[in-house]
């Protein structure tokens, strides 16, 4: 029997993640944009980048390959959607290969192959509110669920990431 698909962009359960840096819009907007700047700072902490290019322009891939502390390497790429400088980004975000394949989560056989991650940025008195909000893309209920159930460790994993981003713009 197959299991029915669903966009479940268009009302499935999102992870919604916000936070504020203490940086004009431009440059948080720049850091999420600009392959030179997302290598210095993308990634859960402890990982090193090891490959990170692509254009980001609506139709365009960005692809990242990263080394886990273990020495395990995980590779992603998103497939831009939209971009509104420097209000809005969406993306399409995939586990791939060095070859820009796309495939499974490596500890996951149940992950959503396709994830629809829409980013919002907005500024006040110098600070930038960033807001993502990620929804499983044409998946099944098992995958939805299993994106659900993944809630708790993807918010760790963005907090170690927007934690060294933070830095970054410190810096920058």
């Amino acid at each position: 029997m197959a299991t029915a698909k669903t966009d479940t962009a268009a009302g499935g359960e999102a992870l919604t993640i916000t936070r504020v840096f203490d940086a004009p819009r431009e440059l948080v907007f720049d850091a999420w944009t600009n392959p030179d700047r997302l290598k210095d700072w993308f990634g859960p902490a402890g990982f090193t980048m090891l490959s990170c290019s692509g254009e980001f322009r609506p139709g365009g891939v960005f692809h990242y390959g990263m080394r886990a502390p273990n020495g395990m390497e995980m590779w992603g790429k998103w497939t831009i959607r939209e971009i509104v400088r420097p209000e809005r980004l969406v993306i399409v975000a995939s586990f791939s290969d060095a070859a820009q394949g796309e495939t499974r989560h490596p500890f996951a056989a149940n992950w959503p192959l396709k994830v629809l991650s829409t980013s919002t940025f907005s500024e006040t008195g110098g600070k930038t509110t960033m807001t993502m909000s990620s929804v499983p893309l044409d998946a099944t209920e098992g995958e939805q669920a299993a994106f659900v159930a993944g809630f708790d460790s993807m918010r760790q994993g963005w907090k170690g990431t927007l934690e060294q981003l933070d830095a970054y713009l410190a810096k920058a």
